[in-house]
């Protein structure tokens, strides 16, 4: 299927996302919110200083036969429902706004996982960290999408960042895309298309308007579709 065009002053792809943009904290979290969030991270955060193991499998206290990516995971609905749905596949999560992290934590705190781990930093460190060809998925789930023109160099989507996809993804490897901002989406597809290490597993409209196979659904996604904004749900495969 062809993707769709945009505007000629849209054609450009980001460069790159060499820095973090963005809110780390909201309103100030619950005294136990802190609590789980501090007794979380110790146990399931990445520490970056250490050196990346040459198989992920070894980060995860449950065995795991592949690992996956979410990007900015927001309150985690969809982390938690596909870690506790896959307990055979490591789960890393990134998200740098606090109140996130922290009530994911305040859920693990309740129901562990295993075939979790965490990082609460910029993504593309992570992505930098990671051995090439290590991740079987990426998600990318309604990422901010910076709607002002002279912002769009801060959309993630962009050539340094799909350098970094196409590094880190196995062959074959998935990177799911999902959005409810219509020029996010053409943008994504064309940043893709260029790109070249990536292709668009789609045949006909109706593949990219139909949710991921055991999609959870998030809060963001439903204020979006109650608002009149048709989500779109994006799969490459790394060439």
């Amino acid at each position: 299927m062809t993707a769709p065009e945009l505007p000629a002053e849209e054609r450009r792809p980001s460069r790159s996302s060499e820095a973090f943009f963005g809110r780390r904290h909201g309103k100030a979290i619950r005294p136990h919110q802190a609590a789980a969030l501090a007794a979380g991270l110790s146990r399931y955060g990445i520490d970056l200083a250490k050196a990346a193991p040459a198989a992920l499998a070894a980060l995860f206290a449950a065995p795991v036969s592949s690992v996956r990516l979410e990007i900015g995971f927001g309150g985690g609905e969809h982390l938690l429902h596909e870690a506790k749905a896959a307990p055979s596949t490591g789960f890393i999560g990134v998200e740098p706004f606090v109140n996130g992290m922290a009530k994911l934590m305040t859920a693990v705190e309740r129901e562990p996982l295993a075939n979790l781990r965490v990082y609460d930093d910029d993504a593309t460190r992570l992505l930098d960290w990671l051995p090439p060809a290590s991740l079987d998925g990426i998600d990318l789930l309604y990422p901010d999408p910076w709607p002002k023109k002279r912002h769009w160099k801060r959309r993630f989507v962009g050539k340094a960042n799909l350098d970094r996809f196409a590094r880190v993804l196995k062959p074959g490897g998935r990177f799911c895309f999902a959005s409810d901002i219509g020029s996010y989406v053409n943008w994504t597809l064309l940043a893709c298309r260029a790109h070249g290490a990536f292709d668009w597993q789609a045949v006909s409209s109706r593949d990219w308007h139909e949710p991921y196979p055991g999609w959870p659904g998030t809060r963001y996604e439903a204020k979006a579709v109650r608002e009149g904004r048709k989500p779109a749900y994006l799969t490459f495969l790394r060439r």
